[in-house]
């Protein structure tokens, strides 16, 4: 989505994922994502990764190319980062019911942005067009005029160019972009799509028409789309927010979410919070009007803004291009009739997306599921185990009793007493020893890994190098059963030499005192 720059966690996007302390506090849903990978799947496979520009996407096929932020009055494009420590976070997403293609399809041309942008189509026919590919500003103010777009007088008077003139700026970005209209040579003529051609377009095509529209809305906020710099900066994560409670956020959470994730992102000082605490109510519904015309809010007007059946749909697309696990409900509910045993094979092999969980745990009372799972887990792989720990947090109390039985085992006991700890319940103590053994039945998961040591790289999100190197020269005394086992691939297979010759000798540590 827009700004992707901001790495700051927003509005209770966070909650979604309880951290667990024995395994350097990795979110349940982050171990998930390690577990598959060491199946052999890659992180995020559940997940569909959707990239499709509108019909047109990027102006006609003989134009000279699409309009974005840069060649646009000037403004650079700012490129997202994508050396590996930047790569962000994947999320998962409550599931969600969309309309079917033929009802969303029909709300398309009724959008007022759309409307206007078709309108600009079809006023602009064949004319000349300025070197940034742009109205002369005489010919911008006209059509401002004709078409009775709301712009200020005194904005529209101040304009140097017709990129200073933000709305019609937008509509002419849309039309240009998604093929209304296309600029040869100094010229701008219509497109294939303006005019009665819309009306022409089957569902599929005028759903993607739309995609590419958001998409060229959503870019805008690296250069100024709702007017309020704060707002377009967090606007990816309200929108995200927003398409997880489908019932619609009070105006006044959205501040509090945007001041609290300026504040920790951002890093801004008591006096800019103070200045934003009282800007914002009034740019935030600025901000809400302007999504509103865009076709993606709707509820602005009683204080409960929302994401339109079209805008949960259009959201939902910039999601998955982003990576993220933003499955619809018929898509998880093949999942929630699979046994337990079912369902942690097909979240290691990459087959169930995080939110699959959520929908199988449902048709199951808390302590039925437990109650599977820990059976599982008790004769499981260490990827088992690891996957059935991840699955049991999401469970409350409720299932105490059956993850309390599992104390008993010799194999689960430890991710038992984690669970009973982090929810405030009587349990064993875990001490340093026990920790360790966590982090040993994690890497063992590598032992039964369809890539083997190719994954190796995967361990980095759990546990420093520091801390690993550490473990390997305790491992000999942690009363694991593939202890040994783990010692060897390292020394065989870890990319940091220190690290396997430190192996090399734990390894051979461990032998020379399991034959006294």
């Amino acid at each position: 989505m827009a700004n992707r720059g901001n790495t700051g966690n927003v509005y209770d996007l966070g909650e979604l994922r309880q951290l667990v302390g024995d395994l350097g506090e990795v979110p349940p849903r982050q171990r998930a994502e390690i577990l598959a990978q060491l199946a052999g799947a890659r992180p995020g496979a559940g997940a569909s990764a959707v990239v499709s520009g509108g019909p047109g996407h990027g102006g006609a096929e003989d134009s000279e190319g699409p309009l974005g932020p840069e060649g646009i009055g000037g403004a650079a494009v700012h490129d997202a980062c994508d050396c590996p420590e930047c790569d962000p976070e994947v999320l998962s997403f409550p599931p969600v019911a969309l309309h079917d293609d033929a009802r969303l399809a029909a709300d398309v041309l009724s959008v007022p942005l759309v409307t206007d942008a078709r309108r600009l189509a079809a006023w602009t026919g064949s004319r000349e067009v300025t070197e940034e590919r742009l109205l002369p500003l005489d010919e911008a103010r006209a059509a401002v005029a004709e078409l009775v777009l709301p712009v200020p007088a005194d904005r529209l008077a101040a304009a140097a160019s017709a990129a200073d003139i933000p709305l019609l700026h937008l509509l002419w970005v849309v039309a240009v972009n998604t093929g209304l209209l296309q600029i040869v040579g100094g010229r701008v003529s219509p497109g294939a799509f303006t005019g009665s051609g819309g009306d022409a377009m089957t569902p599929h095509e005028l759903l993607e028409f739309y995609d590419g529209v958001v998409m060229d809305v959503l870019d805008r906020a690296d250069d100024s789309l709702t007017g309020s710099a704060v707002v377009d900066d967090h606007l990816a994560e309200m929108l995200a927010t927003m398409y997880s409670v489908s019932e619609g956020l009070a105006e006044a959470t959205l501040v509090k979410g945007i001041l609290q994730s300026h504040e920790v992102a951002c890093e801004a000082p008591p006096e800019e919070m103070r200045r934003l605490a009282a800007a914002l109510p009034g740019e935030l519904a600025e901000a809400l009007e302007l999504l509103s015309y865009c076709g993606l809010i709707e509820g602005h007007a009683e204080g409960m803004p929302r994401l339109t059946p079209l805008g949960l749909w259009a959201v939902r697309q910039d999601l998955l291009r982003e990576g993220h696990d933003a499955p619809t409900v018929a898509e998880v509910a093949v999942f929630a009739e699979l046994t337990a045993r079912e369902l942690v094979q097909a979240m290691l092999a990459g087959e169930a997306a995080p939110s699959a969980v959520a929908v199988w745990l449902e048709r199951r009372r808390p302590e039925d599921a437990a109650r599977e799972l820990v059976a599982i887990g008790s004769s499981g792989t260490p990827g088992v185990r690891g996957m059935v720990g991840t699955i049991l947090e999401e469970l409350g109390p409720e299932a105490e009793a059956p993850v309390r039985a599992a104390l008993d085992d010799p194999l689960m006991w430890r991710y038992a007493a984690s669970w009973l700890h982090v929810r405030d319940l009587p349990a064993p103590a875990l001490g340093p020893e026990d920790g360790d053994w966590l982090a040993v039945d994690t890497l063992a998961a590598l032992l039964h890994a369809s890539d083997g040591p190719e994954e190796m790289t995967v361990f980095e999100a759990v546990m420093q190098e520091d801390e690993l190197a550490r473990l390997v020269e305790e491992m000999p005394s942690v009363d694991h059963p593939q202890a040994l086992a783990v010692l060897d691939l390292l020394a065989a297979n870890h990319p940091d030499p220190a690290i396997a010759k430190a192996a090399r000798k734990s390894a051979m540590r461990a032998r020379s005192g399991a034959l006294r």
